[in-house]
């Protein structure tokens, strides 16, 4: 027997948190140093921007964590969309 519709929105809800809560949207210092440092290569190996490479880096890969979020979360909604149209009739899935 097929699952019932509110069954499958609340799987797809689940999975969806599940994703959210394992993949980190916040960058690690190990990925700000990383980015940081091919900001001061990108700038000719010059010292003395160490702050200012390190707070571009960290601006960078928020901006990049932010639209991460912002794209699950309408990717989730679209999903949702989909669920939604599709006919069910006595729990099972018509072809």
């Amino acid at each position: 027997m097929a699952p019932k519709k509110n069954g499958n929105v609340s799987q797809a809800r689940s999975v969806l948190q599940i994703e959210e809560a394992s993949v980190s949207h916040i960058p690690t210092q190990d990925q700000i140093s990383r980015r940081a440092y091919q900001i001061y290569l990108e700038g000719g190996a010059r010292p003395g921007h160490e702050l200012d490479d390190w707070l571009r880096a960290e601006r960078e890969l928020q901006k990049v964590a932010l639209f991460t979020r912002s794209w699950n979360r309408l990717s989730a909604l679209d999903e949702r969309q989909s669920l939604k149209s599709v006919d069910y009739h006595g729990g099972n899935l018509e072809s």
